[in-house]
């Protein structure tokens, strides 16, 4: 408790200050639930007033800390929290606007708590709370560090909420005690499916490699007029029931986040005890004046450095609708939407179809499959027909789904450019135990040198093999590349070509079809991926170039035999 009466009028003031702003920064961040999750133009004000606020809080403590020391009783936790706040905000304004710069923002914060050990005293403070606190702290930590790749980190962090978890049962025996364990599980789930090829150092430490897309891994292309949209919104939906996940994260969101960014920029300094909004870079300044950055009479006025995303873990379709048509309403000129889902299907019983955009099924976009029997339709299904008002704008859709192959079927009665790309529709049994890990289509799309030797059982691979290798599959990129722009493929896809991402993500697919076309263990054509329109055989999914190519890989792995002979390719 305060006592007033033994301060001076300094020292009053500068209590009292303190106490409005963090009242003030408590409403503020408290009402950022209540904001829209879709749109852009809702929130920006809200969030600069919030960090505002928070950058004055920051300053304040910093240039007053004695006073509040020695007058308020202010204790290191409290800081703690103010700087976990401010890290929540960062992450939060990070999966609104999908730039990672501002999770090297949050990472920084989130590194101070730990680095000055603001939370160390929280279990001798003998408050419950602080201690729940300290651990949704850890648990936020954790996810940051696992989009930034900071692997070691991550696996630091485990033991020590191990740890806490273990002293916060014990002290005060929990209502909560089986849900924080089941965290902890989920975590340590993660991180196993996420390794599951390690590319290993000389002295069989694991290396860990970053899959966003950098100037490195950009895939060449030869230019032309048709080559007009680039990617703008992005929904991935994610909502496989047997998937690893945490925090609202499954395997195949968390890989297809990263496929869909760039590589962050490395020049940013961690300055822990500066405020939020010091204008160190760029990118440190979300709030009102930043949001011009993005929003300037209702248009974007600089270009992004990412697509914009929004992210959505077992959601009612009802939210998959206003979720797509937000993104399909913020289209730009010459913008794309894709739409990303990962979903179990939802199988129609129907014996002769006659609405190819309903009668055939979809995908469920949130529970178990417990309507498939049922004579009525699923009402949490994503049926194809949904998507057909969407159409109006240039769409690149992507299922990866057990009924994926529903939605081929999708009309283009506007003329727009549209593309689906879906997974194979099984898995040959040897593969099928995995399933939890991810799905192997989705890690085509994001690491295509993982997923071969995955399909190959390799589990580790030495550093010089695996940068031998993914020369391999660079050639085939570039390859495929030119192949693509020369041969008659459909419209539409030329137009999406000229997207860096919508152009990785074609070429991983073409690599995708080659290698389970040529392996043995997936020759039945439910074990292979679809597109719709479909890409030319002969000139590119069978061109010999491009099989040569996997076969000089497999080689080099020595995996030779997974794969059939010359004379054994149709």
């Amino acid at each position: 408790m305060v006592v007033m009466a033994s301060m001076d009028e300094h020292e009053r003031k500068v209590v009292m200050e303190f106490c409005h702003l963090l009242e003030k920064s408590k409403q503020l961040f408290n009402g950022l639930r209540d904001l829209p999750q879709y749109g852009h133009k809702q929130w920006q004000a809200y969030f600069g007033r919030t960090f505002d606020i928070y950058t004055k809080l920051w300053k304040f403590q910093q240039q007053h800390r004695q006073v509040l020391d020695t007058k308020y009783g202010l204790k290191r936790w409290q800081i703690g929290e103010i700087a976990s706040k401010i890290g929540q905000l960062y992450y939060h304004y990070y999966l609104r606007t999908s730039e990672t710069n501002y999770l090297n923002e949050a990472y920084s914060f989130y590194a101070a708590i730990r680095g000055r050990a603001y939370y160390s005293r929280a279990s001798k403070e003998d408050r419950s709370e602080l201690m729940v606190k300290k651990l949704r702290y850890y648990a936020r930590f954790i996810v940051v560090c696992l989009l930034l790749r900071r692997m070691k980190l991550v696996r630091e962090l485990i033991v020590e909420l191990d740890r806490h978890i273990a002293e916060y049962t014990s002290t005060y025996e929990p209502d909560d005690q089986i849900e924080w364990s089941l965290v902890l599980d989920e975590i340590k789930g993660f991180v196993t499916a996420d390794g599951i090829v390690s590319v290993m150092h000389a002295d069989t430490n694991p290396i860990v490699l970053s899959h966003r897309l950098s100037p490195l891994t950009t895939p060449p292309v030869e230019r032309n007029q048709y080559m007009s949209l680039t990617l703008q919104e992005i929904l991935i939906v994610g909502s496989a029931s047997e998937q690893v996940k945490f925090s609202e994260l499954t395997m195949d969101m968390f890989r297809m986040i990263q496929t869909l960014e760039r590589e962050p920029q490395e020049d940013y300094n961690h300055v822990y005890d500066a405020s939020p909004a010091t204008g160190r870079n760029p990118y440190a300044v979300p709030g009102s004046k930043g949001a011009s950055r993005y929003m300037e009479n209702g248009e974007r006025s600089n270009k992004r450095e990412n697509p914009h995303k929004y992210l959505l873990y077992k959601p009612s379709l009802s939210q998959v609708l206003v979720f797509l048509a937000s993104g399909f309403k913020e289209l730009p000129t010459n913008g794309a939407l894709l739409l990303y889902i990962s979903a179990d299907g939802c199988f129609s019983t129907t014996k002769h179809p006659e609405d190819m955009g309903y009668d055939l099924g979809g995908v469920l976009t949130s529970g178990r499959r417990d309507g498939e029997h049922k004579k009525q339709k699923e009402s949490h299904c994503l049926y194809p027909g949904d998507l057909y008002p969407f159409t109006r704008r240039p769409l690149f859709v992507i299922v990866d789904s057990d009924n994926s192959f529903v939605f081929q079927h999708i009309p283009r009665y506007f003329g727009q450019p549209l593309v689906t790309l879906m997974s194979p529709q099984d898995t040959p049994p040897a593969f099928q135990d995995q399933q939890h890990n991810g799905s192997l289509f989705t890690l085509f799309l994001h690491s295509p040198l993982t997923a071969f030797c995955y399909c190959c059982n390799l589990t580790n691979i030495p550093i010089h093999h695996w940068e031998r290798c993914q020369s391999f599959v660079d050639r085939f990129v570039t390859e495929a590349s030119r192949l693509f722009t020369r041969s008659r493929v459909e419209p539409s896809y030329l137009q999406f070509f000229g997207d860096d991402f919508l152009r990785l993500v074609l070429l991983r697919y073409v690599f995708c079809d080659v290698v389970l076309h040529l392996h043995r263990a997936f020759k039945s054509r439910q074990y292979r991926p679809r597109c719709q329109p479909p890409l030319p055989e002969a000139e590119l999914l069978e061109h010999p170039s491009l099989q040569h190519l996997v076969l000089d890989l497999a080689a080099h792995l020595e995996v030779r035999t997974h794969f059939m002979d010359n004379h054994e390719i149709d």
